[in-house]
């Protein structure tokens, strides 16, 4: 076959040939865009492509950091879906704690004030209590089942956000979202929401009347344990201010990794109805069991917060935690320990792993030690389970020996 460019040195040959396509080809999936460079016909348009993605303009680019044809189909989409019928913008960064990062800086500035609850995320507290903190934001943590009136309570003259996160990290508190997001409104702040339990399907942030929400695409929308990214979806009036905290900041994501995302997406209502039933038929089965104490699940009738679940969400996901009961475990630390070593160790199914929202199924016993300030855990010990894909009888067998190795464990 000749070459395309026949008089060209194999040196220029090698980075012009194959470079074009003449044929137009429909496929099921977008193709995915890798690029780092963005050609422009003239200057004219290299100038005004790049003056528009400083400023924020959708879908103008002139590096790929500000976003190629694979990474603004994934904004399109989650601005969509997330934002359920509101006028919102998305931004993509390469984790969800990235996404609190730069939520949180595109409103706060030094002297600012940041309320929070305590029983936020992890790394979200650890942001808080470093960066911020050196930054001179204070962060004020409250009990996360605080009504309305006495979280406005706590608001100062220099109150910038209200945090939110519901349901709360390993104890999986609700929160009244629109009650609080109603009294914020009322007082000037920005309200921003933790939006990982229940996403994609099952909650509408917006529809409570949060500003912004920050998902870990890594978990649900991914759904397959193979990709980290995260994205913050805002309200279109706080949508300059996000995409210039995203640009400064140099967050971007690859084509590759949001090509998953959409991969993933596709799939996401029939895995989601499978998380849940599959959660609830285990939690259920953990709920009779003699050596629990309690199942700590929004979607069961004995969670405290029950009917504000029932109120504000369209379902349940596949996290939740079950607490044990102290005569189950003894007094000596060392041996309560080991225990829950056994519980949690040598297993078929359940893997010992944090970063839940996969299609398999994790346990890890709860360390809350620092991690709350305000309301801490005063029960017995927690055990955080993620509820996959496989078939919920296998689970409940592991379980089973779990707890059997658990009680024989000294």
């Amino acid at each position: 076959m000749s070459s395309p460019h026949p008089s060209a040195a194999l040196a220029s040959l090698v980075t012009e040939a194959g470079r074009t396509f003449d044929k137009s080809v429909t496929t099921a999936n977008l193709p995915v865009f890798r690029a780092s460079s963005v050609f422009f016909e003239t200057l004219e348009d290299a100038y005004r492509e790049g003056a528009g993605a400083t400023a924020g303009v959708h879908h103008a680019t002139s590096y790929a950091t500000a976003g190629t044809p694979t990474t603004f189909a994934l904004m399109d989409a989650l601005a969509e879906i997330e934002g359920h019928g509101h006028a919102c913008r998305a931004a993509l960064m390469p984790s969800g704690l990235a996404a609190i990062a730069a939520a949180l800086l595109a409103v706060v500035k030094s002297g600012d004030h940041v309320l929070m609850p305590d029983s936020v995320y992890g790394p979200g507290r650890t942001f808080a209590n470093g960066l911020m903190a050196r930054m001179g934001v204070r962060t004020t943590f409250y009990a996360p089942g605080l009504p309305a009136d006495a979280v406005a309570a706590l608001i100062e003259p220099t109150t910038r956000v209200l945090y939110l996160e519901s349901p709360g990290s390993y104890t999986f508190e609700i929160q009244d979202v629109p009650a609080l997001c109603a009294m914020a409104r009322a007082r000037g702040l920005v309200t921003m929401i933790d939006n990982a339990w229940a996403s994609p399907m099952f909650s509408r942030p917006f529809d409570w009347g949060v500003d912004m929400s920050m998902l870990p695409l890594t978990k649900y929308w991914s759904g397959h344990a193979d990709v980290l990214m995260g994205a913050v979806v805002a309200r279109e009036a706080l949508w300059p201010a996000l995409h210039t905290s995203v640009r400064q900041l140099g967050l971007c994501v690859g084509g590759d990794d949001a090509f998953l995302i959409l991969r993933g997406l596709r799939t996401a209502n029939v895995r989601m109805l499978r998380h849940q039933q599959s959660a609830l038929e285990v939690a259920g089965w953990l709920a009779r069991r003699p050596e629990v104490a309690a199942v700590l699940h929004p979607a069961l009738p004995s969670h405290p917060q029950h009917d504000l679940w029932k109120r504000d969400f369209q379902g349940s996901s596949g996290l939740f935690s079950f607490e044990l009961r102290r005569d189950a475990l003894g007094a000596d630390e060392a041996v309560v320990a080991r225990k829950l070593a056994a519980l949690s160790q040598g297993r078929r199914f359940f893997r010992i792993g944090y970063s839940w929202g996969g299609y398999e199924s994790l346990i890890v016993p709860a360390r809350l030690t620092g991690l709350r300030t305000v309301a801490p855990w005063t029960g017995g010990p927690l055990v955080r389970l993620h509820i996959g894909l496989e078939e919920p009888a296998d689970l409940i067998g592991d379980l089973e020996a779990g707890l059997a190795a658990m009680l024989a464990a000294h």
